[in-house]
């Protein structure tokens, strides 16, 4: 499915990645000097965690599961959040302490990635090791590895729901869509937006969909800081300029489900039907909406599993072993290719709710 060459991330917020070979390198074989095999330490080290202000609820989720699941593994931890501010400064402070307490091992959800290089640098130098959480850190050759779910597939499968969804609601186009994408400061952005994109663009060549306000551009559907004031703010601009009258608006793409919920507000603002949006995170409001039919979709990135696949990378670190990695040829993140875990994500909608949730105690009675 994947006819993309994973050459080269560009540095900064927007960067264009392809992905290739996923299932690839399981076994972990890596020229990345950085990432092989250390000494080890001692097993009740600290473990620094910095993670970006609470914007969503999965960042709040995985803080709590760092806490208590390094606690369970016996080291000390260090978990921090950066401030509500768009700056980096926090983050950039946050690690630097880490650092300076003796962290073996700095986990950094970045809130800028293409700011924290002289941080890892640091971090390299005093001897821990970094692994970049769900966000890759760019412009770095210090960045041992890299644990995410798969990134550009979630915007593939954003780009499909968006189609089959229109398709089910109105089995012949053409479609009138508009393209919302995340913060440029968030690496993942550019990302999602790629993803989708790889669906969506050959059907708007074809004229099948088409981008009444057409702002196709990243740089134009990009939402600061993933606000949903922001979102909702741009969703009204484009109902005004774009959607008067009778005009129908067919879908929205939307990278996750705060946004989601306030392009939904504006629209039901406006007095418009709802049309087919997507979403991402599995936020427990976007997740009532589904069931009550309003946004459409959502996709599954289940936190628990991705904090502990990051926690039995440090395990593996502290035992001086190489933790398992699955991907080492598609996250070149300017500097280097980084040795990378992926998690695979799942779109889930009304349809399949109850058994993407059935082992989720939170959502699962959502879903009855």
């Amino acid at each position: 499915m994947r006819n993309f060459l994973a050459k080269t991330v560009a540095i900064g917020a927007i960067a264009t990645l392809a992905l290739t070979g996923c299932g690839s390198g399981r076994d972990g074989d890596s020229d990345s000097g950085s990432a092989g095999s250390a000494k080890g330490f001692a097993a009740d080290s600290l473990i620094g965690v910095a993670l970006p202000s609470k914007t969503s609820e999965n960042w709040v989720l995985a803080g709590d599961l760092f806490t208590n699941g390094l606690k369970e593994a016996g080291f000390k931890s260090d978990v921090q959040y950066a401030g509500a501010s768009t700056t980096v400064a926090d983050q950039q402070a946050q690690i630097t302490a880490m650092v300076t307490k003796g962290a073996k091992v700095i986990v950094i959800g970045a809130t800028d990635a293409a700011q924290l290089s002289t941080q890892v640098a640091a971090a390299h130098a005093a001897g821990a090791k970094v692994i970049a959480y769900d966000r890759l850190i760019t412009g770095t050759p210090d960045l041992d590895y890299y644990v995410a779910f798969d990134n550009f597939k979630v915007g593939q499968l954003q780009g499909q729901a968006l189609l089959d969804g229109m398709k089910a609601k109105k089995p012949n186009g053409p479609y009138n869509i508009e393209l919302f994408s995340g913060s440029p400061d968030d690496n993942n952005a550019g990302v999602f937006f790629n993803g989708a994109m790889s669906v969506l663009k050959p059907e708007i060549d074809k004229g099948n969909v088409v981008v009444a306000s057409k702002q196709t551009d990243v740089k134009q559907t990009a939402i600061q800081g993933w606000k949903a004031e922001g979102a909702q703010a741009r969703m009204d601009q484009l109902l005004t300029s774009t959607y008067g009258g009778n005009k129908a608006l067919d879908g929205v793409l939307s990278p996750n489900d705060t946004l989601a919920r306030a392009i939904i507000t504006s629209i039901k603002g406006a007095g418009k039907p709802i049309p087919v949006v997507t979403g991402q995170d599995s936020e427990v409001e976007s997740v009532k909406s589904i069931m009550a039919g309003e946004q459409y979709m959502t996709i599954n990135k289940d936190t628990r599993n991705l904090v502990k696949q990051t926690i039995a990378m440090i395990q593996a670190l502290q035992k001086g072993d190489k933790p398992e990695i699955n991907d080492t040829k598609s996250y070149n993140n300017g500097s280097k290719v980084v040795d990378t875990y992926l998690l695979p994500p799942v779109a889930v909608t009304k349809a399949n709710a109850a058994e993407a949730y059935a082992n989720d105690p939170k959502l699962g009675p959502l879903t009855k």
